[in-house]
């Protein structure tokens, strides 16, 4: 049988608006494109061309997964409001992973489409399996959020999480890379959703989200992805560590054995995500919150908040502190940091999303690094009123000024090395007060 007349391509040739043309230089019709994308299963559908300047952090690593895109196709899944608001956990991940693998395979049906039709197209997946070898650096292939915000598909609420505004959060994201261009492009919306509720400041079992549109990235990797990349490297780092069974038994209690077991065999399971729970954004979504506030705060946010759960912090870190203060019923649980550095520009890159300004309080500063030896870089790192700031080069008048080789640097901050050795080797050397190097170190504990 011929490619066009295999029943698949006469089918989807049929429902064009605006018949496909062999010209691979002539735009596809955005209306037929988008109605084969629902078609496969898709929810929504936007379209943003490869050129937008709000791709241009990720144009590169777009092209280099797929040189020929030239359009990119983010698309909605909507999932069950209730299972991601209940406090039984396992039910709001049977959720996200049965949506996921869903959103994957629409992915595929478009590009199994598209591919009949003549039309290259590529799927990356929505979230895992991702370019392991590039971590602990940037190992996913798309970021699926800010394409869908410029697609239109809605905004990022003050919980870093896209809101579409029909569907609100209870959604996952795809995005399909095409060869060809698309007769219409979309924008992002003109409104926000997110109504600024604070409920998801409210929820955060470890206080990520802030009132005043802060985000303490580093706590919530910590906490929600306790099982996912650094979480689970921590896990087998003290488990090489315990020197027997019972060593390991007194870092971990049986049920987060066999919490990290289940992830292990089903996917790996988020830790709250409470803040998509109780999100009442969305035109689907609002109506019962507006009818009765209280009845949603009584039925879906305090469950939540009244969960005796572990709940995963660094020693020292801000998280520590609000959940100490805020939910003194739920189990502290100290573990290393998940933001790992093994080279000197992502040290400086995972500083603004290790930084704790609580723990800033007070300190005021500009430090100078000049690393040395197998990687080269002169950074200034000033600090001020809890603020963070991280700038090329030396700029302005250092407070304290510190010479270190790169290697040994990394190994100290990854706590391979103390740093009284290396000060006494002479692999780090300081020009200034001792005190303000330990200021520092309270501002990324680890």
């Amino acid at each position: 049988m011929k490619l066009e007349e295999h029943p698949s391509v006469i089918q989807y040739r049929a429902t064009q608006i605006v018949p496909g043309s062999d010209d691979p230089h002539e735009p596809l019709d955005a209306s037929w494109l988008r109605r084969l994308c629902l078609e496969a299963g898709a929810d929504d559908v936007g379209f943003v061309e490869i050129d937008r300047p709000a791709l241009d952090n990720q144009r590169d690593d777009i092209l280099y997964v797929y040189p020929k895109a030239k359009t990119l196709i983010s698309f909605v899944m909507r999932m069950h409001q209730e299972p991601i608001r209940s406090p039984a956990r396992s039910v709001a991940n049977h959720e996200f992973h049965h949506t996921g693998d869903q959103t994957n395979e629409v992915a595929r049906d478009i590009v199994k489409k598209l591919t009949e039709l003549g039309i290259g197209a590529l799927n990356p997946p929505m979230a895992f399996p991702m370019e392991m070898d590039r971590y602990p650096g940037k190992s996913w292939i798309i970021s699926h959020k800010p394409v869908a915000v410029a697609a239109g598909l809605g905004h990022m609420g003050i919980h870093r999480n896209v809101i579409h505004p029909k569907f609100g959060n209870f959604i996952l994201l795809g995005t399909i890379l095409i060869d060809r261009e698309v007769s219409r492009v979309d924008y992002p919306v003109d409104f926000n959703p997110c109504l600024e509720c604070k409920l998801c400041v409210a929820a955060c079992p470890v206080g990520a989200v802030k009132s005043d549109g802060r985000f303490d990235f580093a706590a919530c990797y910590t906490h929600n992805y306790r099982e996912f990349m650094g979480g689970f490297t921590d896990w087998v780092e003290q488990i090489a560590e315990s020197k027997n069974a019972a060593e390991y038994q007194d870092k971990f209690k049986q049920s987060e054995t066999a919490s990290m077991w289940q992830s292990l065999s089903f996917g790996a399971n988020y830790k709250a995500a409470y803040c998509l729970a109780v999100c009442p954004a969305g035109e689907d979504v609002i109506g019962p919150y507006l009818d009765d506030r209280r009845g949603h705060l009584n039925t879906i946010v305090k469950p939540l908040q009244k969960k005796e759960e572990p709940v995963y912090v660094v020693k020292g870190s801000d998280a520590e502190t609000h959940v100490a203060k805020r939910f003194p019923h739920k189990q502290i649980r100290h573990v290393r940091s998940t933001l790992r550095a093994d080279s000197i520009a992502s040290f400086l890159q995972n500083m603004g999303l290790a930084f704790q300004p609580g723990k800033a309080a007070g300190l005021n500063a500009v430090y100078h690094f000049t690393f040395l030896g197998e990687e080269q870089v002169q950074a200034t790192i000033s600090i001020n009123d809890q603020k963070l700031k991280v700038s090329p080069g030396h700029q302005g008048t250092a407070d304290l000024h510190v010479q270190a080789d790169s290697r040994t640097w990394l190994k100290v901050i990854g706590g391979e090395e103390h740093i009284g050795w290396a000060l006494i080797k002479r692999q780090i050397r300081l020009k200034g007060q001792f005190k303000l190097l330990l200021e520092f170190g309270k501002c990324f504990p680890n």
